[in-house]
């Protein structure tokens, strides 16, 4: 009898390759590199007030004369120093650091807030400096106040109900944002500056010390006192691995809408980019902004939206913060985010 053919062994299919854990930048690991307390001191300090009802993860350090809420969810790897208070529905991803007397979690301060369960949510690789406020969502704004992943909020920094943090932004010494404001990812703010409630800032964009916003910032420029748009933000762009087209074309954009010569209103010159045949993504997500800005009044799309927002019923049913949690570094695609600008208008 002849032996019957071996089976042919079919092919394991390859699995996908996962995706790389991100890795923390410099600075950031030499902030959980300092040695604030000796290793003899334990995880959690016998001083520190900690809800039975928080849920924290083994690993968690937590300094003296901390203060944690009982509705508080707390991922590993995170450091609270000493006198930092988080309270409220708040939950708070992986690998932050608290600095001294930064406070978490708090009711906003609006007038209209009622009291409801609204949320705070923070995402990973964060680090709050000295002093620094965040504060919870209220009804009428949507009942979240989110900030991404791998953001630096410096000392005395105020992030408000019903703010939308993207990632990598950096928000410097004294920077106060004020309530619905939706920032995009890698946005830098410079001391002192001050944000109109709901005011959206475009990605890469660059907000000198001491600016005065009030109008919807369009992506990758760099603004300056009072809503003064005073060059493109190349040098972050660059930095961030923007390929050399995309940076031209970017120019080339801004140059058409802000250095405009003739006398044409910004609305005709948004228009000459509808005719445009494949307008590069960044390009595009720049026009998209200006064109929302110019739909509001004051500037400010997320304004003429104020209401039809949904009022919060309960914690549960809070919808999902306007801004995505992390993006790459040079996005393929425009950020699509429902928030954009209007073209200044005096308030």
């Amino acid at each position: 009898m002849e032996p019957k053919p071996a089976k042919p062994v079919e092919a394991t299919p390859a699995q996908p390759a996962l995706p790389a854990a991100p890795k923390r930048p410099a600075w950031f690991r030499n902030l959980f590199n300092f040695k604030f307390f000796s290793d003899e001191q334990p995880k959690i300090s016998p001083h520190a007030v900690v809800d039975p009802s928080a849920e924290i993860s083994e690993d968690v350090e937590i300094g003296p004369f901390c203060v944690i809420g009982p509705d508080v969810k707390i991922g590993k790897g995170c450091r609270l120093l000493n006198s930092v208070t988080v309270v409220g529905q708040t939950t708070i991803g992986e690998n932050n650091i608290f600095f001294p007397n930064s406070v978490l979690g708090t009711a906003p301060q609006d007038k209209k807030y009622k009291g409801a369960p609204t949320r705070l949510q923070i995402g990973s690789r964060n680090a709050f400096r000295e002093a620094v406020t965040v504060h919870v969502g209220t009804e009428k704004g949507g009942g979240v106040t989110s900030i991404g992943d791998d953001n630096l909020l410096m000392v005395n920094s105020h992030v408000a109900h019903d703010v939308s943090i993207g990632s990598h932004c950096v928000i410097a010494n004294n920077v106060m944002i004020a309530g619905h404001v939706v920032v995009r990812d890698f946005v830098a703010m410079m001391g002192l500056v001050g944000i109109h409630h709901y005011t959206t800032i475009g990605e890469y964009a660059y907000l000198a010390a001491a600016a005065r916003i009030h109008h919807d910032v369009p992506p990758f420029v760099k603004v300056d006192g009072a809503d003064r748009v005073r060059g493109l933000n190349k040098r972050g762009m660059q930095r961030a691995g923007f390929p050399a087209e995309d940076i031209r074309a970017i120019d080339q954009a801004y140059r058409q809408l802000f250095l405009r010569r003739q006398k044409q209103s910004l609305s005709s010159v948004l228009e000459q980019f509808d005719t445009l045949n494949g307008m590069n993504a960044h390009v595009k997500s720049m026009v998209e902004l200006l064109r929302l800005r110019n739909q509001s009044p004051k500037g400010r799309y997320l304004e003429s939206l104020r209401d039809r927002t949904p009022e919060f019923p309960n914690a549960e049913s809070a919808p999902s913060p306007p801004t995505a949690v992390s993006v790459p570094v040079v996005p393929s695609t425009p950020a699509s985010l429902p928030v954009a600008a209007p073209t200044p208008a005096a308030d």
